[in-house]
């Protein structure tokens, strides 16, 4: 099958099919984070070379690329904090008119009916050429997991340690950033904060929450707090800055 890659600058006649990939890729509590809600649409409208997507030989959208350029001074000291603070820091770094020299993945989104064919590798790959063709000279990505959700109890720091038999990392998300020649960098404990009351959560979730605890949610990478009294519902999750090498 013959893949192309195209920016959402070169093809905004695909915006249906992106936001079927992306509501079909994620479950519905990851896309009511408060910061992306805000600001997702500044991603094409102020980034749209740095959005992308792959399709196949019928034009079918089968992955769907996000990703935000800001300014990074290469230490660990200035990463930002996680998903919600690198993607602040892209919009007010470009109210600012502060020159980009960071590439940092906000997701990668690949369209469950083309799950299995290792489009993960050629988006990742396609990130680094966006990266590159633009003049940057960093790309960093706060990775979630894609196993952490089974084991929500353990701690990031934790299961990030973890190995196949072979020493390769354990997690199959990081693995592939890994294969590709990025290294761990450090955990980022709070990188993305989803609030909402408990009718909201409970419609995300397809769960009841009859009163306040610590709940076990599906897909989620660590427990989540439920007030039923005060009428909140807080999930922090966690992520892992890997960085890539340009």
């Amino acid at each position: 099958m013959e893949y192309k890659v195209y920016t959402y600058a070169q093809r905004t006649d695909l915006d249906d099919q992106i936001g079927e990939v992306l509501e079909a890729s994620w479950s519905a509590f990851m896309l009511n984070d408060e910061v992306a809600n805000q600001h997702y649409d500044h991603l094409n409208e102020w980034f749209a070379a740095y959005q992308y997507v792959l399709t196949n030989d019928s034009d079918r959208v089968m992955a769907v690329g996000n990703a935000i350029p800001f300014h990074w001074d290469g230490t660990k000291e200035d990463l930002p904090k996680g998903w919600d603070d690198v993607f602040l820091r892209g919009i007010e770094g470009y109210r600012q008119e502060q020159k980009p020299n960071t590439l940092s993945a906000l997701s990668i989104s690949i369209n469950p009916a083309y799950r299995g064919l290792g489009l993960s590798r050629q988006m990742v790959t396609a990130m680094k050429e966006i990266a590159i063709q633009n003049g940057l000279t960093y790309m960093l990505a706060p990775v979630r997991p894609s196993f952490k959700h089974k084991y929500p109890l353990t701690p990031m720091d934790t299961y990030i340690r973890w190995q196949t038999p072979e020493g390769a990392p354990f997690d199959p998300w990081v693995r592939t950033h890994w294969k590709l020649g990025a290294k761990v960098m450090q955990i980022a404990p709070e990188s993305m904060y989803i609030k909402g009351n408990v009718a909201q959560w409970e419609s995300w979730t397809g769960m009841r929450f009859p009163e306040s605890g610590t709940y076990m949610i599906p897909d989620a990478l660590t427990p989540v707090q439920i007030d039923v009294e005060k009428d909140e519902v807080l999930y922090i999750e966690p992520n892992i800055w890997m960085q890539h090498f340009l």
